[in-house]
Order: C-alpha cells, then sequence, then structure tokens
C-alpha cells in the first residue's frame, strides 16, 4: 500500500501493541465533525491506498466532505467479510463453483477461484411452517426440511470443503443477522501479522451481505448492507465495490420509550419520517443522548430496517452500550478492551453530550412521543397508530371493495366457526427484526402468560407460529418459564430461521383455505416482521400488517385486524367480565425484571460453541469431494447456468439495441418480490410445467427460494408474482402478456422464449422505485435469462440497478418529469437504442416505431453511475470480468 500520509502507526490495548491506520494523520481533517458512518469509509481508503483504485485525493476529498455538496466522487469500499444466507448463497456457491469450470475451459487453474475475504453462510431460509400450534412442530419441520433440501445441502456441504476461506453456519441455528450480530461480528478486525514488525493489524468490521437486512449489524457499529448475490461474489474474489460518497442524514434521538412503547413501534415511527424525507441511496446516522435509553437489541431492530427506510444502512456509533452487548452475548474481555481503545483513537467513540458531526440534514425524535403502532396493508412505511387502527383498516377495506361477507366453515374440532373480511388468518412472531430483542420477546411471552391466566385463547382460524432468531431466543423464553404460556396459547417454536416474514408461512388447513377462497374474503395477517408486501405472506391472505410480538399474541387473540384494542375487549373471562388489552400488557418493570434474570453470556458462548458443526441431520449429509462440482443431469435444485457459455478471453464490443420489443409495462413500485421467484411455486405456472417434466410431484415442488440454485426453475418464475399488474394485459394479474405481433396473451416465461426463437432483443418499461425491496440477485438474473436487453424506468432502488448492470441488463432512466404516459407509450412499439457508445454513453436516444404508425424518438439517462459500473457493463457483467481477470493470471 502507498500509505501517502504516514497513517500507519502502533497502539497499545490491553498490554499489546497492534498496528493501525491513524485518521489524524490526514492534514486539515476536523474528525469529530466527520460523521461515524463516512470515518470508516475513509479508513478503509486509508489501508487500501495503491496509487489507482484508491488514490491520496479520494482520501483527501473524503477527508474533506461537504455534507451539502450531495452526492460525492467515486470510491472504492473493500468490505472486510461477506455474510449470505442459503436463498441468495446457494446461487453465489452455484456461480462460483461454474466459474471454476470457466477457468478450466480458458486453461486456467480452477482453484484459483476461491473467496478471497472471509465469507459465512448461515442457512436460515429454507424452513416452512408446515406445522405448528404443536409440540414437536420443530422436530417435525426440521424432517420436512431436510427431506426437501437434501440436494441443496449436500452441495452446500461440498462448498463448506471445497472453497477455502468460506464457512457455512447449518440449518436449525438462527437467522443469519442474529448469528451475525450475537456471533460473527467483530466490531474491530484484528488481522495477524503479515509484515516484518510482527504486529497484527486493527481495522473496522466491515460487511455486505446478500439480504438486504443485512443492516441490522449497523446496531452495533459495524458498517454493512445489502447487495446481490453478484456483487458479494466480486466482493468474495476481492474485487472492491464502487460507489458514490454518499450524503449523510443525521438522525437525533431524545428522551425515552414510553411506557407500553416497544422498539418495533419505534421503527415503524422512524420508517415513516425518513420515508417521508427521502433517504434513497443515503446513509442514515443515529446520535444524540436518547441513545443513553436505547438498548443494543432496539438500535439493531433499528438498523435492520433501513431498507424499509430505503437508505444504505442507519447505523450507531460504538459506546458503552456496544461493550455491554459485546460482554452479554460472550466476547472476550481483551476483545472488547481492543474496541474500546481502537474507538476512542479513531474518533469513533460516542460520548454523551459531545456535539454531534456535520451532516447532509437532520431529522429528531423525541422517543417518549412514539405510541404503539402497526403498518400495513403493503408497506413498512405505512405506520398506523393502535388508536387509529379500526378506523384505519375499516376505510381500506372499503376501498378493497371488500362487503363485510362472512362464511362458515368446521374446524378439525367439530365446531363450526365464521370467518370474516378482516379475520387474521397467520399470526407469527418472526423474522429478525424483533427476534433479535429480549425485551419484546419477553413481554410478548409476559403477555401470554398474563392473557392464559384470565382464560383468554387464540381463536381457531389463527395460524400461529414462533421462529425464533437464535437458540438463545428459546433459552431464555425457557428460563424465564414464558415459553409454556406462549405454547398454551400456540406459539410453539417451528423453526429457527426466516419464515413468514419471507413467504415461508406454509399451508393454511384446508377448511379455511377454502372458506376464504370461497367467501371471496379479504383475509389478514399480522407479523412482527420487517417486509409486508402484496403478495409476499401467503398467496390467499390480501392485507398483512406488521407489529410487535406482543401485539401479535393480541391479534391473534381478537381474530380480527377490525378491533378498537384500546377500547374494545380481547374477550371475556369464565365469569363474564370484559378483558381488555390493557389488563394484560406487561410493565416495563415486568420485562425488564424477567430479562434481568434470565439472559447472561453464558447462554450465548455455549449456544455459539459448535456454530458450524451442525445437527445429527447435518453431519449425516454426504460430501462430494473434488475442486470442481460434479453436476448432476437429473437435478431440480443446483444446475450448471449458462452465463459463460462460449465466453472469450476478451468481450464482444457494446452495440446499440435494434428492433427490440416490451416483455412488460408496469407501474410504480414494482418491488424485487414482483420481478423475483419467491414464495409457493403455483401448480399450474410454467416452473410447475417444468417440475412436472422433470419428474417432481406437486407436493415436492418446495419454493422458489430453495431452487435458486436452478436457472431453468427461476427464470420460469421471473415476473410471474400474483399480484403483478402488467399494463399489456390489462385486467390480468400475475406474469401475464401479450405476445405483441402475434397479439396472443402468454406468461410472461412463454412470451419471451417465442421473442427469443425469432431473436428479438426485449425491454421492460416501469415506473417510479423499480426494484424496491430485498436485494434479490434472480431479480437481475431472471430479467437477463429472459432476453431482457434494458430496463427503463423513472427511478430505481439502489441494489436493483446495481444488480442490473451486475447481470450486464442495462438500466436506463426517463429525463424527469418523462414517463411512459407522458411520452404515450403503449408498449406496442418496437424500439431502437442508438447511442450507446461502447458503454461510455451518459444519454442515448430511443427510437419508437408504432406498428403502421410514425418513427418518433426521445432521450433517456444511462445509469451507470460509475467507471466500474462500465467495466462490468463491457464485459457482461462482474462475474465475466472478475473471471476474465483472475484467468489472465
Amino acid at each position: 500500500m502507498t500509505d501517502s500520509f504516514k497513517a500507519r502507526d502502533t497502539l497499545e490495548s490491553d498490554g499489546q501493541q497492534y498496528d493501525y491506520y491513524r485518521l489524524s494523520a490526514i492534514p486539515g481533517i476536523d474528525l469529530p465533525s466527520l460523521p461515524y458512518s463516512l470515518k470508516i469509509l475513509l479508513e478503509n481508503l486509508l489501508r487500501h491506498e495503491d496509487g489507482a483504485d484508491v488514490t491520496a485525493d479520494d482520501i483527501k476529498a473524503l477527508a474533506m466532505w461537504d455534507p451539502q455538496s450531495g452526492r460525492g466522487g467515486e470510491i472504492a469500499f473493500t468490505p472486510a467479510r461477506v455474510i449470505m444466507q442459503d436463498f441468495t448463497g446457494v446461487p453465489a456457491v452455484v456461480d462460483l463453483a461454474t466459474m471454476r469450470d470457466a477457468v478450466a475451459e480458458l486453461g486456467g487453474d480452477p482453484l484459483v477461484i476461491n473467496p478471497q475475504s472471509p465469507a459465512e453462510l448461515v442457512i436460515d431460509h429454507s424452513v416452512q411452517v408446515d406445522v405448528y400450534g404443536a409440540e414437536d412442530a420443530l422436530a417435525r419441520n426440521t424432517q420436512i426440511e431436510f427431506d426437501r433440501n437434501r440436494e441443496r445441502y449436500t452441495f452446500l456441504r461440498w462448498g463448506q470443503r471445497g472453497f477455502d476461506n468460506f464457512a457455512v453456519v447449518p440449518p436449525n441455528t438462527g437467522i443469519v443477522h442474529q448469528v451475525n450480530l450475537e456471533r460473527l461480528a467483530h466490531v474491530v478486525f484484528r488481522r495477524e501479522a503479515n509484515g516484518a514488525n510482527g504486529r497484527a493489524l486493527l481495522y473496522p468490521d466491515t460487511v455486505v451481505g446478500t439480504d438486504s437486512h443485512t443492516t441490522m449489524i449497523n446496531g452495533i457499529g459495524v458498517l454493512g448492507w445489502g447487495v446481490g448475490g453478484i456483487e458479494a461474489e466480486a466482493a468474495m474474489l476481492g474485487q472492491a465495490i464502487t460507489m458514490l460518497v454518499p450524503e449523510v442524514v443525521g438522525f437525533r434521538l431524545t428522551g425515552k420509550l414510553a411506557e407500553g412503547a416497544t422498539a418495533t413501534d419505534l421503527v415503524l415511527t422512524c420508517t415513516q419520517m425518513l420515508r417521508e424525507l427521502g433517504v434513497v441511496g443515503k446513509f442514515v446516522e443515529f446520535f444524540g443522548d436518547g441513545l443513553d435509553h436505547l438498548p443494543l437489541a432496539d438500535r439493531a431492530t433499528l438498523g435492520n430496517m433501513a431498507p424499509e427506510f430505503g437508505s444504505t444502512c442507519g447505523i450507531f456509533p460504538i459506546d458503552e452500550e456496544t461493550l455491554r452487548y459485546m460482554a452479554l452475548s460472550g466476547r472476550s474481555e481483551q476483545h472488547i478492551a481492543l474496541v474500546r481503545d481502537y474507538a476512542k483513537a479513531q474518533g469513533m467513540w460516542r460520548e454523551t453530550g459531545a456535539p454531534p458531526a456535520r451532516y447532509s440534514a437532520l431529522l429528531e425524535l423525541n422517543l417518549a412521543s412514539v405510541e404503539p403502532s402497526i403498518a400495513g396493508p403493503h408497506r413498512p412505511q405505512d405506520r398506523i397508530a393502535i388508536s387509529q387502527a379500526k378506523a384505519t383498516i375499516t376505510e381500506l377495506l372499503r376501498q378493497a371493495g371488500a362487503s363485510d361477507a362472512s362464511i362458515t366453515f368446521e374446524t378439525p374440532a367439530g365446531e363450526t366457526e365464521t370467518l370474516r373480511d378482516s379475520a387474521v388468518l397467520i399470526a407469527a412472531i418472526t423474522s429478525c427484526t424483533n427476534t433479535s430483542n429480549p425485551a419484546v420477546m419477553i413481554g410478548a411471552g409476559l403477555l401470554a402468560r398474563n392473557a392464559r391466566a384470565r382464560g383468554l385463547r387464540t381463536k381457531p382460524w389463527v395460524k400461529t407460529s414462533l421462529a425464533p432468531g437464535s437458540q438463545v431466543v428459546t433459552r431464555y423464553l425457557e428460563r424465564a418459564d414464558l415459553l409454556a404460556d406462549l405454547e398454551a396459547l400456540g406459539f410453539h417454536v417451528v423453526g429457527y430461521g426466516c419464515t413468514t416474514c419471507i413467504g415461508n408461512s406454509g399451508p393454511l388447513r384446508r377448511e379455511i383455505a377454502d372458506a376464504v377462497t370461497e367467501g371471496q374474503l379479504t383475509a389478514c395477517s399480522v407479523l412482527s416482521g420487517n417486509r409486508n408486501f402484496e403478495g409476499r405472506i401467503h398467496p390467499l391472505v390480501r392485507m398483512n400488517f406488521l407489529a410487535s410480538p406482543p401485539l401479535v399474541v393480541a391479534y391473534a387473540i381478537a381474530g380480527t385486524m377490525q378491533i378498537d384494542l384500546p377500547n374494545e375487549p380481547l374477550g371475556h373471562d369464565a365469569a363474564g367480565n370484559a378483558i381488555f388489552l390493557r389488563d394484560i400488557w406487561p410493565s416495563q418493570q415486568d420485562i425488564q425484571a424477567a430479562t434481568g434474570t434470565s439472559l447472561d453470556a453464558d447462554m450465548f458462548s455455549s449456544t455459539y460453541e459448535d456454530v458450524f458443526t451442525g445437527d445429527a441431520h447435518w453431519r449425516a449429509l454426504p460430501v462430494p469431494t473434488g475442486g470442481q462440482f460434479a453436476w448432476e443431469d437429473d437435478s431440480t435444485y443446483v444446475r450448471k447456468p449458462p452465463y459463460f457459455v462460449g465466453l472469450q478471453a476478451t468481450p464482444n464490443p457494446i452495440g446499440d439495441i435494434q428492433g427490440a420489443r416490451v416483455l412488460a409495462l408496469l407501474g410504480d413500485t414494482v418491488t424485487t418480490d414482483h420481478i423475483s421467484p419467491a414464495g409457493s411455486i403455483a401448480k399450474d405456472s410454467p416452473a410447475a410445467r417444468y417440475l412436472i417434466d422433470h419428474g417432481v410431484k406437486a407436493k415436492d415442488f418446495n419454493s422458489y427460494g430453495s431452487r435458486r440454485g436452478n436457472h431453468e426453475v427461476m427464470m420460469r418464475g421471473t415476473f410471474a408474482n400474483i399480484r403483478l399488474r402488467n399494463q399489456l394485459a390489462p385486467g390480468t394479474e400475475g406474469g401475464w402478456t401479450r405476445h405483441i405481433p402475434s397479439g396472443e396473451q402468454l406468461s410472461i416465461y412463454d412470451a419471451a422464449i417465442r421473442y427469443a426463437e425469432d431473436s428479438i432483443p426485449l425491454l421492460v418499461i416501469a415506473g417510479a422505485e423499480y426494484g424496491t425491496g430485498s436485494s434479490r440477485d434472480w431479480a437481475a438474473k431472471g430479467t437477463l435469462l429472459l432476453g431482457v436487453r434494458a430496463v427503463l424506468a423513472k427511478s430505481y432502488e439502489r441494489i436493483h440497478r446495481s444488480n442490473l448492470i451486475g447481470m450486464g441488463v442495462l438500466p436506463l432512466q426517463f429525463i424527469d418529469g418523462e414517463d411512459a404516459t407522458s411520452l404515450g407509450l403503449s408498449g406496442e412499439e418496437t424500439y431502437h437504442v442508438h447511442g450507446l457508445g461502447g458503454g461510455d454513453a451518459e444519454r442515448v436516444t430511443i427510437r419508437v416505431l408504432p406498428d403502421g404508425g410514425t418513427e418518433r424518438g426521445f432521450e433517456a439517462i444511462v445509469r451507470i453511475d460509475t467507471p466500474k459500473e462500465r467495466d462490468y457493463y463491457r464485459h457482461g457483467g462482474i462475474l465475466q470480468y472478475v473471471l476474465r481477470q483472475l484467468a489472465a493470471k
């Protein structure tokens, strides 16, 4: 490294000396005024200065950051590590295995393909709620999970052994973000000496992950965010992530939460405020004396929701609360001391009452003003105060055309029950957002105990589930003697992983599903998660509401979302007395007392002692050998993708797009859930036809997420979400379009294949916020494999735009004030994209030729924002770029 500023220095901690790159060595820097998050980026540049990717001018520019200058210049950020979950991790490992084959075909050494940065994969996205409300729900769901996913898990066991610098946390351990927080995070990295002086090097822990909620780690002071699988693969292979220096929004917190308010209520309030401000592509940094009263679990809950804010991250600085949590979660005293000493030496330590840094914009919230809330029915930012929930939901039902219909069904016990619009069919305590937080989990348990004591029970049509983020949660609920109370209300542990929040809610009982379908009811779910997008939770549930774990239990007891919880009773006791929510709501004093006696460091240490070993199911799996994976032709889970077929040592020149047709004409806020295959595989879908043709029975379809290692399934499920509305197929919902030359209405997949047979390139036209949501790499991979050469939208969510470039798909943007409507685009025209200039153009001209009409044109912006992105696009994607670099060595 160049070290123009002579910043490499020595730091002493606990009697040992370490090397580090001292920020104060930069001339003229005003460290106290620089946001915490930018200090981490600045150290990253100092440590990686090489005169090429990172120059002294880059470092100076960031050190002298002007908060009012908007987004700054391009920098190259090199994360310390990469974390993945299995839905996105399996295709990443598939791609690495395929790259080994491609390097071999180019005459190179396939074993050169290995993660260059530490990479960890946590298997947490495959468990489904097949069994619930039973003592053996966990054991049965675990067995079903391994039966369904044996091929995938065997492949991951090969990767665990076959790749260097790669670790796998087996199933049934916990949710990736909670495991990251409780076990994997370093806060400050300690890299053993590789130089002559013999001293280890210290630097901030930074991470990118193949899940947008990687930002949960921001709560412990680690800078990290979600990226697409392809971008993560590049980071694993030693590529820096190019980014523009962001604007940083400061969010001052004052006061403390009032009695009855939870961390969930806080994050829903902050999400609403930040969405209203507009923070897409920006960093959000929390500060202020309110942090003195905000436990780290609450901070992690806030950091987790950064994708719902729309921001890149939502970070907290290192302070005494950080160290308290590190001690609680079993980190060593030596490492905790090292974190304190390093943070103070670098000006990264928060002191109460210290003046704030300078920010691009400011928000402020008095924690005492936060009131109990839910959010929905389709977006996390649509907060509804509990005091207004009944009236708001009643109006939402009216707008949705609900007719207050009802229908009866018979329970397995032979009792007749009545379902109505707004019935809660799913009540799930799930997701990393809240299951990392002992206060709300203990609160849910205490509420369940109080409800049970008063004779309250959940309604028979509610599917109840408890999916803890780690085994630590179960242990402290057991120690507090609260797990039995939750189980008495049907909240048995169903698995340790992301379940309902990602659409792994499992099936409803047949009689309930039939009743909803027959009565055309507008049914609801309530979950302690972070995502409630339309069509995400369950196909039969149209309205989904986010809520704290105690409120999930309360709504499960009510059985309906149309209840005024502050003023209407949840039920009655044996004597006929009305029981209100306030009668069973636990006090903060009760929650703190139960938490204090049920949680300790030994619980974390013993739980994570053998974190990479796995249970008997995992250890019993076969482990394939060999440096290159032996692909099986009959596998329907893991197949070799076609990305590198015909790859040459040098890329072909970029040319214009001629004679393109529109595959889909879409509106605003099309999410990656709308684009990427997710959830269950419909029995009449193109993906189902493929699986049936390959001998898979309908009961064994599993989910799209579990089959992300098979491109044939995934491309058939792209744009197949049941709530997608394609204006080329008016009056339909789901993955339908019109094949324009013939006018025939087809599935999007079938139309794409017909276009491909005629060598016709494709476009997607969309509105604002295209690609909102999780960092789903298959939203870009599937788009490419369907033959889409470019997407034209009003605006993009950050991750999806990057992923499109990473797959070689061109992101184009309408000029401000223009869109498909204003330009009179019907989607039935032929399109020509001119002026790409080998990939260098900042604008292009799009010529539009209506069938039988007069050609016209307009300009569009090329949303390739950095020189490195241009390199990726010229090579056909990130993987092709990296592969060519490695193969040439």
